[in-house]
C-alpha cells in the first residue's frame, strides 16, 4: 500500500487559511470598555485577546490599526477613569496641548477631586480642585489651560525639565511670560505663597527661543552652573555679511556654544559645516561643541572648559 510522503500530505487543501481579525463595525477605531462589549455581545472573550485589539490601560481597549499615542492614553483615562470632575494635567497635559514629551507607554497625569480613590495602573494622580477657569478642551478631553499646565509642572518636575516643557510652552506661543507671571500673582493672592516661588524661578529661568529640549538643558546647565548666562540663537555677521546662527553665545568675548545631536550627516552637509566653521574662526570665534554624553554625564567638564574659554578671552 503506498504511503503518502510528509510532502504530500501537507500540500493537501486541509491546512486552514489564517483568518482575519473580526472587528465589528461598532468597534472599529475608537476606545471601548473591554468587559462591556462582551457582555453586549459584541465580542467574545477569545476575541478580545486576539490581534484586532490593543490595550490601552486595563480593561480599555482600541481597535490595533491606531496608532498608540499618548494622547490615546490621555482620551482612555479621561473616558474610562476619571470623574466628571478630573482633568488632565502635567506632563500628560503639555503633550495634549502641543510641546509636551511623552511617550506612548508613559503614564497619565490627572488632577483628581481630594477624597477620590483611584487605582488605575499607568494613571498619576494628582489631588487638588481645580478652578473651572483652569480648564480647557483638546479634541474632546478636558486638560488644564497652559498657565495652569505651566505651574503643575514647575510644581511636580525638577526644575530642569520644567524650564524644557516651559521654553516649549513659550516658543509655541501657547502662553507668554507676561500671562505665566499674571497667573503666579493670581494664585499667591487667592490661594498663598505656597508654589508661587518655585514657579517664579521656573519662570525666570524659561526663554522661548530655545529649538529644541536638548538646547534648553544646556542653557540650564550653564546658568545653573554659576556661569554667566549666555545668548539664545545668536546671530553672527562679518564684513560680507551673515555668517552663522549658533545655539548660544556670548558675543562679549566672541565664544559660541552649540549642541551636536545625533545625526547623519552627507559629504555636502559636513562640507558645508566646515565652511561654516571656519568663517566663524575667521571672525575670531571660538566654538565649543557638546554632544549628548557630556551633557548627560559630564557636566563639570563642560562647564570647566567654558570657564577657562572665558577666563582666556577676557
Amino acid at each position: 500500500m503506498h504511503r503518502a510522503t510528509p510532502e504530500r500530505a501537507r500540500s493537501g487543501n486541509d491546512d486552514p487559511m489564517p483568518r482575519r481579525p473580526h472587528r465589528p463595525p461598532a468597534l472599529r477605531g475608537r476606545l471601548f470598555h473591554g468587559p462591556t462589549a462582551v457582555a453586549n455581545g459584541l465580542l467574545t472573550r477569545a476575541a478580545l485577546r486576539s490581534s484586532a485589539w490593543r490595550s490601552v490601560i486595563r480593561g480599555v481597549y482600541v481597535d490595533s490599526s491606531v496608532p498608540p499615542t499618548h494622547e490615546l492614553r490621555c482620551r482612555a483615562v479621561a473616558a474610562f477613569a476619571l470623574s466628571a470632575d478630573g482633568v488632565i494635567t502635567g506632563r500628560s497635559a503639555a503633550t495634549l496641548l502641543g510641546p509636551g514629551l511623552s511617550g506612548c507607554d508613559d503614564p497619565v497625569e490627572a488632577l483628581m477631586p481630594p477624597g477620590l480613590v483611584s487605582r488605575v495602573e499607568g494613571l498619576v494622580p494628582h489631588k487638588a480642585r481645580v478652578d473651572p477657569s483652569d480648564v480647557c478642551v483638546v479634541r474632546g478631553t478636558r486638560v488644564t489651560t497652559p498657565p495652569r499646565t505651566c505651574w503643575d509642572l514647575a510644581q511636580w518636575c525638577s526644575v530642569e525639565e520644567a524650564v524644557v516643557l516651559v521654553d516649549r510652552f513659550l516658543r509655541d506661543r501657547l502662553v507668554t511670560p507676561a500671562e505665566l507671571r499674571t497667573y503666579v500673582a493670581k494664585r499667591r493672592r487667592t490661594l498663598g505663597p505656597r508654589g508661587a516661588r518655585r514657579c517664579d524661578r521656573v519662570i525666570a529661568l524659561a526663554d522661548g527661543r530655545a529649538e529644541s529640549p536638548q538646547e534648553s538643558r544646556l542653557r540650564l546647565a550653564i546658568v545653573l552652573g554659576g556661569l554667566p548666562t549666555p545668548e539664545v540663537q545668536w546671530e553672527i555677521r562679518d564684513e560680507s555679511g551673515f555668517v552663522a546662527r549658533v545655539d548660544l553665545a556670548y558675543p562679549r568675548w566672541r565664544i559660541a556654544i552649540e549642541y551636536d545631536g545625533a545625526w547623519h550627516a552627507t559629504t555636502e552637509q559636513l562640507q558645508r559645516d566646515r565652511r561654516r566653521l571656519n568663517r566663524l574662526q575667521a571672525a575670531g570665534w571660538l566654538i565649543i561643541h557638546v554632544t549628548a554624553d557630556t551633557l548627560r554625564s559630564n557636566r563639570p567638564t563642560l562647564l570647566h572648559e567654558i570657564r577657562g574659554a572665558i577666563s582666556a578671552r577676557r
